[in-house]
């Protein structure tokens, strides 16, 4: 069984940059692909980005260019780093495996102001 807990969000100005973690317990994780969704208030939750085991990754076209998604498969960690932050893209962050069953963390709150 696998765990997931996320950290690092936070306020930041528009501009700014955060960058989340999701930490995983248990085994096997390293064989996961990872996924970071969001949902903003009102929204349906999205995908924000994807990694695979072995280091593939893909990205929403909201944030091409400006998130980065990676992993430390050692630490049982896998990253976002969320570069020229905008207002929309604030909402509580989630990172998932890709499994089935899917796994998910209680996510993090990220708060963008204009």
């Amino acid at each position: 069984q696998v765990q997931l807990v996320e950290s690092g969000g936070g306020l930041v100005q528009a501009g700014g940059s955060l960058r989340l973690s999701c930490v995983a317990s248990g085994s096997g994780f390293s064989f996961y692909s990872v996924e970071w969704y969001r949902q903003a208030p009102g929204k349906q939750r999205e995908l924000v980005a994807g990694i695979t085991s072995g280091g593939s990754r893909n990205y929403a076209d909201s944030v091409k260019g400006r998130f980065t998604i990676s992993r430390d498969n050692a630490k049982n960690t896998v990253y976002l780093q969320m570069n020229s932050l905008k207002p929309e893209d604030t909402g509580v962050y989630y990172c998932s495996t890709y499994s089935h069953p899917r796994h998910w963390g209680q996510g993090t709150q990220v708060t963008v102001s204009s």
